[in-house]
């Protein structure tokens, strides 16, 4: 008994010095700063299965089989840069109309179907490729499947949801007319890119084109380019190719291939100096500012650099562009700077919306940043690959987020071990590697500028900053008179 009391005591003692270590370890935490942050982890995704159909049609796989959910994306190369010359907004509307019936059922009797089996079909025409998307339980995917199959290929386009959709269309157009933004962006992307470029005028079209169209030219944009040798599917979650291919080849594999004329554009005309945009919106309460020039294209060797070039300048809250602005100067509730990466070079813009009294100081600011953006910190640009490596794995949190990225390997033709290798990509990007692209595609002297607000509040103060010459434009010079709606 002697012998037990002194090992109970002995356990007890122990436990008492443990407890007591360990009391006195919490209570030295250093908890004045941050812990260190470990490397950013990498990205690994399952492997990517290139497959093809009876006729040709090439499938791009990803098997995620955590949760009994299918996304399927048929990619078409055909978006509205391939609208026929005075027929801007043909992709667009031609994409829209393919949700409005398709195979045996009309606008109405397609939705419900869709619904009763818990899918989401959507058709979306991008500036180079229409996606026809389809998102079910995997416990529906083959009647899911029959009718994304009869949207792609077999849509109706019944001439009274053509009307429908035309009036929509119209009223939009009415409703921009009111919105500084939508004036703002459409007048930076005219003086940038101009009328003839795909990337210039709205993707919708205008007011005449949009009264223009009718069923024959929509069954005639889609029977061009949409064909198995013009597309190609791509499937994300729990299947596996040996239960994909027969119901793909069953409601794809007869799709004929056709022939498909590659398509051209003219180049877009740098900004050579800078110049100041003015377009009047009495009674604004804000100013909406557009500054930029041409970009690059998505297939450039700067990609990396480009982006975490841009992460510092606007490309995240802690940004520059967004401190000082919105933070320093509370200017505005926030501001940043993006490059629109596509198969021809997009945009570069910095843009943000003022207090209409600080639009001038608002611009000087800006300038301010896009001079300074060549000089960056090694603690800024740690943070900034940080960032963006961090951050890169929420890209990949479902299967259409997974489906919609697996798009850029096939648009950009991109590998496939591209998205495992990003972060390694992005923490490789050195200081010279930032101040070499900030220095070759951000150009301050180099920009159109533009600002829709009060003028009789805002022209004084901009011109006063002698910032380059100044052109004013009327809403209506911008966007076109305002259509007259129920005048078909």
């Amino acid at each position: 008994m002697k012998r037990i009391r002194s090992t109970v005591a002995l356990v007890c003692l122990v436990y008492l010095v443990c407890s007591y270590w360990s009391f006195g370890v919490a209570q030295t935490v250093d908890r004045s700063k941050p812990p260190e942050l470990g490397p950013p982890p990498s990205l690994t995704l399952p492997a990517i299965q290139h497959l093809k159909l009876s006729n040709g049609l090439k499938v791009v796989l990803m098997e995620k089989h955590q949760v009994p959910l299918v996304q399927v994306n048929l990619l078409v190369n055909a978006g509205t840069a391939m609208d026929p010359a005075g027929q801007r907004g043909l992709a667009s509307m031609t994409a829209a109309m393919m949700q409005e019936g398709a195979g045996s059922r009309d606008a109405l009797a397609f939705a419900d179907a869709a619904d009763f089996l818990g899918a989401n079909i959507s058709v979306n025409a991008g500036m180079h490729t229409t996606t026809v998307s389809l998102f079910t339980p995997l416990s529906k995917l083959d009647s899911a499947l029959a009718l994304f199959a009869d949207a792609a290929l077999r849509p109706k386009f019944p001439a009274e949801e053509l009307e429908r959709n035309r009036a929509e269309r119209l009223t939009t157009l009415l409703q921009w007319h009111d919105e500084p933004r939508v004036v703002g962006s459409t007048l930076f992307n005219d003086v940038l890119f101009g009328k003839n470029h795909p990337y210039g005028p709205p993707t919708m079209g205008d007011e005449k084109t949009i009264r223009g169209f009718n069923v024959a030219e929509l069954k005639k944009f889609h029977s061009t380019y949409f064909h198995p040798n013009n597309a190609t599917l791509i499937v994300v979650g729990d299947v596996t190719a040996k239960a994909l291919l027969p119901k793909l080849n069953a409601l794809f594999g007869k799709w004929k291939t056709g022939k498909v004329a590659s398509s051209t554009w003219p180049s877009a005309r740098q900004v050579e100096s800078r110049k100041i945009y003015l377009v009047d919106k009495p009674g604004a309460a804000q100013s909406v500012i557009r500054i930029g020039r041409i970009g690059v294209a998505r297939t450039t060797e700067d990609y990396y650099p480009i982006v975490v070039m841009n992460t510092i300048l606007g490309g995240s809250f802690t940004s520059r562009l967004n401190n000082n602005l919105r933070e320093e100067h509370g200017y505005s509730y926030g501001a940043g700077s993006r490059f629109s990466f596509l198969p021809m070079p997009g945009s570069f813009i910095a843009s943000s919306d003022v207090q209409t009294d600080v639009t001038d100081k608002a611009l000087t600011e800006f300038m301010k940043e896009l001079t300074n953006i060549s000089t960056i910190t090694e603690d800024e640009l740690t943070r900034a690959k940080n960032y963006v490596a961090l951050s890169y794995p929420s890209d990949f949190q479902s299967v259409g987020d997974i489906a919609g990225r697996l798009a850029d390997l096939v648009i950009y033709n991109l590998p496939d071990n591209y998205f495992n290798n990003y972060t390694k990509n992005i923490l490789a990007v050195t200081k010279d590697d930032v101040v070499r692209v900030a220095k070759k595609y951000v150009d301050p002297e180099k920009i159109a500028i533009v600002v829709v607000g009060d003028m009789s509040k805002v022209e004084e103060g901009i011109r006063a900053l002698r910032l380059g010459p100044i052109e004013k434009l009327t809403i209506e010079e911008v966007l076109g008179s305002k259509p007259v709606l129920g005048k078909m």
